[in-house]
């Protein structure tokens, strides 16, 4: 039975604190339905929702300890969003490769954005593109999504991707999405945002037995350096103004996407960096299109994509329509970008 008696001076203080981050908690339930075009400042709070779930389950553990009545903020706070913690980390039974080799009608499909083969050496490896060669060779899937990619003459996989495309922004250096496949496209469109080096594009991809369309996105960059210490340093109101600014271009940007989306003829996947997480409005808006995230299908525990120190984000995502069966999903812990390769293979009805 919980203790009913006063609470301590040291005590009240915890729980005024507890309420703080528990009202913080519940209005980040909120961002998913408010587009960051009205408000996009708040959309940072995205990237704390893990840190906030962490704070709530300790407050609950806390007040499980004192047995105290005031665990029930936490734990009701934390019980209405259920649905995000099921998206911050998931438990799957996961298919055996030899099952999915056996499937004969399965496709594979990687997406990583390879951060321009460590060009300006931001991590102490020279043998970057060999390595990312080495890893796409072994892995051999059907179909690979490209961010923040360049060709070079020592990544050569014509061979084993005779069809390839890519979308270079007009005037931009570096910024490229590129899709290399087994199979044929019919159709491609670039999808150009303005007044950025982001952008995305779809294909429609000829299988042997139906029509899939692909769409390769690179959303608005936060331009923030992923190191904790880094942020504290940095002026709060020029972060938080930069990162509201980039959060508002996203929401444009996918207004860009959406129209495409809703009107394929064909099944749909949507592969990419988000540059956000699944609390998104963007993530949501693209996802309410008769998709499913392949991690919750089939994933499994954080789903870690972005090297951001010890907080564990999930920025890339696939979303694949909903009667294509996922079969598996795959992080690879493999640091030879910013990012980490993500992997779906799935299975069209």
């Amino acid at each position: 039975m919980m203790a009913q008696k006063k609470l301590h001076w040291l005590d009240r203080f915890i729980y005024f604190l507890n309420v703080v981050f528990a009202f913080l908690l519940l209005i980040s339930y909120l961002l998913p339905f408010i587009s960051p075009k009205f408000i996009p400042f708040i959309s940072i709070l995205n990237f704390g929702i893990p840190l906030l779930i962490l704070i709530n389950v300790l407050f609950c553990a806390y007040w499980i300890l004192k047995l105290k009545k005031q665990v029930l903020l936490s734990a009701i706070a934390l019980l209405l969003g259920l649905n995000h913690i099921t998206s911050l980390y998931v438990f799957n039974e996961q298919t055996s490769e030899n099952e999915v080799i056996s499937n004969t009608s399965s496709f594979k499909l990687i997406s990583y954005n390879v951060r321009h083969f460590n060009m300006h050496e931001w991590i102490p490896n020279t043998e970057v593109t060999p390595q990312i060669k080495d890893f796409l060779l072994k892995e051999q899937p059907d179909f690979i999504a490209f961010q923040d990619f360049e060709f070079r003459d020592d990544f050569d996989l014509k061979k084993i991707y005779p069809y390839q495309v890519q979308f270079k922004k007009e005037g931009n250096r570096y910024l490229r999405l590129s899709l290399f496949s087994k199979y044929p496209f019919l159709k491609q469109k670039n999808l150009d945002f303005s007044n950025t080096g982001n952008g995305a594009f779809f294909v429609d991809v000829k299988l042997p037995k139906d029509t899939l369309r692909i769409f390769n996105i690179h959303l608005e960059s936060l331009k923030i350096k992923p190191d904790v210490k880094e942020l504290q340093n940095e002026d709060r109101n020029q972060l938080i103004s930069r990162v509201g600014h980039s959060f508002k271009k996203q929401a444009e940007q996918i207004e860009l996407i959406l129209p495409h989306l809703e009107a394929s003829p064909f099944k749909n996947i949507v592969i990419g960096d988000f540059n956000n997480t699944a609390f998104s409005y963007i993530y949501r808006a693209l996802k309410n299109n008769n998709l499913k995230d392949a991690f919750k299908e089939k994933g499994n525990g954080f789903g870690k994509t972005f090297d951001f120190d010890f907080i564990p984000i999930r920025i890339d995502h696939a979303l694949v329509d909903n009667e294509i069966e996922v079969l598996n999903f795959k992080n690879y812990d493999i640091q030879l970008s910013d990012h980490y390769p993500i992997s779906v293979e799935f299975k069209l009805p």
